[in-house]
């Protein structure tokens, strides 16, 4: 699966509960959420382009083990990305669903 990672999580206290002294030193660079996907989305489609550049290599001679192991990983980073994408309708949709 490809390595996304997760950025930003959390609140400006550290693991122990204990502000910082300096905060000015714990400054992250911010991404907004759109940004965020656009990431996942380009290492999903990396992931798939690396697949059928596997399969190409078998149909050519190649290791039968790596081009396994490329599609494998292929499809669970694609299922992963259409549960997250389930996930953000549902959501998406009972926020509709609330009164104002």
């Amino acid at each position: 699966m490809a390595d996304i990672p997760v950025k930003n999580i959390g609140s400006a206290v550290n693991a122990n509960n204990i502000a910082p002294k300096n905060p000015a030193s714990r400054q992250v660079p911010e991404s907004s959420f759109e940004d965020v996907i656009n990431e996942a989305m380009s290492k999903v489609s990396q992931v798939q382009n690396d697949a059928d550049k596997a399969v190409g290599e078998l149909a050519k001679g190649g290791d039968v083990t790596s081009a396994i192991l490329a599609v494998e990983k292929a499809d669970m980073s694609f299922q992963l990305m259409v549960e997250i994408r389930n996930k953000l309708l549902s959501t998406y949709e009972e926020i509709m669903r609330m009164p104002v």
